[in-house]
């Protein structure tokens, strides 16, 4: 176990860039000062080699609305494509299984049934640009083949049916995070007993628990039961937007105090309509919560409107260079794009391993603990 320990420490570390690599040391960027295309120029390498681990994505859903598209190729019908992906740096992307208002019960299940359907489809259509992964190693070795690693989930709750043997199919079926909230067991009261219970088997699983939306006694409580990192795939700094899914200062601290995770969304709603907005939300994240527990989300493909140059999955290395402009470092950036998503899913299947070891699948109902 402490071997297995040393490798989650040292797995944060990050590598120095040398030369910058082709084609980006001689490109040239028309229109631009000589600043902004150094810039830019060494955001793409930084990225090249530190490629971003995007924390959501709303394809599932929008291709579902398509009668035919292409990925590989390009599809001017959504935000993300490989092109657009590989254009923009990213590595590896969550693929959320959210559903529209209204949906509960049996329908819920069915519904996400289908979207992780949908996404195996997807991928194995275009297996040239993308691959499913779930833990780092192979999200890792997915970046390396050059393909653009899938993750699917978050899901909402509610496709749970309140079932934990659902839960457990789910994730043998590739889920690999879900959002508490918007259901009796993780509401604004915080989480029931059989809350907390689907959050030990989600830990037991492997099961990431996003608490983008969740209210501030779930938060609170989450982080205080869960022994692995847990995320808000989608939140803000409140300080800076009142946005009811922003995270405010006392909550962000606890966040980092829990080594979790805060994934800023490049969304005008929730960060503004600019580039150095969204900077402006990634340099307080940093400093409230720490450079360990901040990453990104574009929200590609959910249905929200996007800062200006940041209109798709293409746009990461204007951001990228806003952030160097502001004099962060280049392994602060490698933690943002890459490494900090790594570590929690490190830390996650390092926790699944060891609770399955003492730890056999919960057969609690939520009857028998809110009943």
């Amino acid at each position: 176990m402490a071997d297995l320990k040393d490798d989650l420490d040292s797995g944060t570390e990050v590598a120095e860039l040398g030369d910058l690599p082709e084609p980006f040391a001689g490109k040239r960027y028309d229109g631009l000062t000589d600043l902004d295309a150094e810039l830019l120029t060494r955001a793409h390498a930084l990225l090249a080699a530190h490629p971003v681990a995007d924390g959501y994505s709303g394809l599932p859903w929008a291709l579902r609305r398509l009668p035919w598209f292409d990925l590989e190729l390009g599809e001017s019908a959504v935000d993300t494509d490989v092109p657009r992906m590989r254009e923009g740096h990213v590595g590896a992307l969550f693929w959320a299984l959210h559903l529209p208002e209204g949906l509960a019960g049996d329908r819920a299940v069915g519904a996400t049934l289908e979207q992780l359907d949908l996404v195996k489809t997807v991928v194995r259509a275009h297996s040239e640009g993308l691959r499913l992964a779930d833990t780092p190693g192979p999200v890792t070795d997915v970046r390396h083949s050059g393909r653009v690693a899938v993750l699917p989930g978050p899901a909402g709750a509610a496709s749970l049916g309140d079932s934990l043997g659902i839960l457990r199919s789910l994730h043998g079926l590739g889920l690999r995070a879900l959002t508490l909230s918007g259901v009796s067991w993780a509401s604004e009261a915080g989480l029931t007993r059989f809350g907390e219970e689907v959050l030990r088997e989600m830990n037991r699983l492997g099961v990431l628990a996003d608490l983008s939306g969740a209210s501030a006694d779930t938060v609170r409580r989450a982080c205080a039961v869960s022994k692995a990192p847990v995320l808000c795939a989608r939140s803000a700094a409140r300080a800076l937007r009142p946005h009811p899914a922003n995270l405010p200062d006392d909550l962000l601290t606890e966040l980092g105090a829990a080594r979790g995770l805060c994934m800023v969304p490049l969304t005008a709603e929730q960060t503004g309509p600019s580039v150095r907005d969204v900077a402006d939300h990634l340099d307080h994240v940093r400093e409230v919560a720490g450079p360990e527990c901040v990453g990104l989300s574009g929200t590609y493909d959910a249905g929200a409107a996007h800062p200006q140059d940041l209109a798709d999955a293409s746009g990461y290395p204007r951001l990228v260079a806003e952030l160097l402009r502001r004099g962060w470092s280049e392994p602060d950036v490698a933690l943002l794009t890459w490494g900090n998503v790594q570590r929690v899913l490190r830390e996650a299947d390092f926790t699944a391993r060891e609770a399955q070891r003492r730890r056999a699948p919960s057969t609690m109902k939520i009857a028998e603990l809110d009943g």
